[in-house]
Order: C-alpha cells, then structure tokens, then sequence
C-alpha cells in the first residue's frame, strides 16, 4: 500500500489520495431516491448518498435518467459498478452503448454519509 505522498505525486488531489490510501471500497447495493440519488451501501458498512442531478441533463450521456422510471431501474453489475440499461429489452453485455455506469470509486469519493 501506498502513502498520500505517492498518490499526490501522481496529480492525484488530496481527497482522492487519502480515499485510496484508507483501502478501496465496494458497493454491495444500490437503492434509487425520488430525488434522484443513490443510497449506496458499502462493504465497509458505510451508507452514504449519491446526487446524480448534476449529472442528468439534456447535453450529457445521462439524459435518459431524467425520465425516473428508467432511473429507478439502477442495479450493480458484475464489476460492482452502479449501472442502468438505457433500453432494458437489450442485452448490454452485447450492446455496449445500452449500458450507462459509473466507476465505485468515484461513487464513494463523491458521496456524502447518510
């Protein structure tokens, strides 16, 4: 394992070197808010709230989340990314572009605790 040292030298900032020093985390669920965001649940036991509403507008890849019934339909996928099929009558391990996700990572780093 690395110290801070070594992630800011990288251009790494301060709150990504210090959540990589302190272990990554994994989600192990995801559950949908009206308000669109995620209550993520972590295998360190941490709840903590996603805003995906910055995100969802008409100039961004997120757009079809606007549309709630589409983002409530989040799930886990095989890499414990927080992840939506645009179109769920299409197999996104076979249609990659159906497939919207988002890196774990970022998901905790860009959190807050519930």
């Amino acid at each position: 394992m690395h110290d801070i040292a070594y992630y800011l030298a990288r251009g790494f900032d301060k709150e990504v070197a210090e959540y990589y020093v302190s272990g990554r985390k994994r989600i192990v669920s995801v559950v949908p808010n009206h308000d669109f965001t995620l209550t993520l649940h972590f295998d360190n036991g941490e709840e903590r709230i996603y805003d995906m509403k910055p995100f969802i507008s008409d100039d961004t890849v997120f757009k079809p989340l606007k549309d709630y019934e589409v983002f409530s339909r989040v799930y886990l996928d095989d890499s414990a990314c927080v992840s939506w099929d645009i179109n769920p009558e299409i197999d996104s391990n076979i249609v990659w572009s159906n497939k919207l996700d988002l890196c774990p990572d970022s998901c905790y780093i860009y959190s807050i605790p519930a």
